[in-house]
């Protein structure tokens, strides 16, 4: 069965658009005042001024690895930012850890972990599925590259930018 929709009747100076586009210009100018009248300043001059000293608290960056204050892998290869990562930026190949290292804590590590840049939407999903808080977003905004293979960050890079974690950090949870 068809529906029809009666259209309401319009008075003859709602068909001359005039009001409608009067009413747009008002708008229009009233942002553009308010915008003037400011005393803060609306475009950033990006390479001279930097976003820093303002960056927001919750600004996502890009990921890196941390390690712990022993100097060794929080990642335990659990593949779990793997799995989640809806671009599919990351990839793991874990191997066994050697019984007999010193260092030894769990049953595996990352052989590989690398992550695409170009492929991250820098969600955060990883650094939230993260069981050890072994992945973090960093406040960086500036990643570049002069190569596809360069924006390709493998285990010693993402180490190298994450730096060292000391003890948990309990990142969502302000009672602990």
């Amino acid at each position: 069965m068809a529906y029809t929709v009666k259209r309401p009747k319009l008075a003859w100076w709602e068909k001359l658009y005039l009001p409608g586009l009067a009413k747009g210009l008002r708008i229009t100018l009233g942002h553009f005042v308010k915008t003037l009248s400011r005393k803060k300043k609306v475009t950033m001059q990006y390479p001279e001024e930097k976003w820093d000293s303002s960056l927001p608290e919750h600004y996502r960056g890009a990921p890196a690895l941390v390690t712990d204050e022993q100097d060794r892998e929080r990642c335990v290869a659990c593949q779990l930012c793997e799995f989640i990562c809806p671009p599919r930026a990351i990839t793991i190949n874990p191997e066994e850890i050697p019984s007999d290292d010193k260092w030894a804590k769990v049953e595996k590590r990352p052989k590989k972990f690398e992550i695409d840049m170009i492929r991250c939407i820098y969600c955060g999903m990883c650094e939230e599925v993260c069981p050890e808080q072994a992945i973090f977003l960093r406040k960086d905004y500036a990643i570049t590259g002069t190569s596809r293979a360069e924006m390709v960050h493998d285990k010693e890079k993402l180490y190298e930018i994450g730096g060292v974690r000391e003890g948990l950090v309990n990142k969502w949870n302000d009672l602990k």
